[in-house]
């Protein structure tokens, strides 16, 4: 049985790989928010295997005990916080995307209740009624 930390990396995890899943079927057809970690180097393929790498390490973080789950929690977010940054980079000061706030703003949003959940403890199970 999953705890709540456990749910939450599961879910999330799903989340993530499904959204690196969808990068490499349907890519974005609109790169302008990302276009400073492209011209890095790293192409988009690359960061939708990202994607799903950090999400399937979540999700297999998500069966283990309360303390040997903590590698999901920096997974979730290694790679959520460098697209938020492009996104909000791209807004401003770059100004090659006019709406780049607002994707930026939702991962950051998605971002707050990992950092969360990441310092929550499992309440303790009750014991089993006989």
């Amino acid at each position: 049985m999953l705890g709540r930390r456990g749910a939450f990396l599961a879910s999330f995890g799903g989340l993530w790989a499904l959204y690196g899943y969808g990068q490499l079927v349907e890519p974005l057809p609109d790169t302008r928010g990302i276009q400073l970690l492209l011209q890095r180097g790293i192409p988009l393929d690359a960061w939708a295997l990202g994607w799903i790498i950090c999400g399937l390490t979540a999700m297999v973080c998500a069966v283990l005990p309360e303390g040997r789950d903590w590698l999901g929690f920096p997974a979730l977010l290694l790679i959520v916080v460098p697209w938020m940054l492009a996104y909000f980079v791209s807004w401003w000061p770059l100004g090659d995307n006019a709406r780049g706030w607002v994707t930026a703003l939702i991962w950051a949003v998605a971002a707050v209740p990992v950092i969360v959940v990441a310092g929550w403890r499992e309440p303790p199970r009750p014991k089993k009624l006989e």
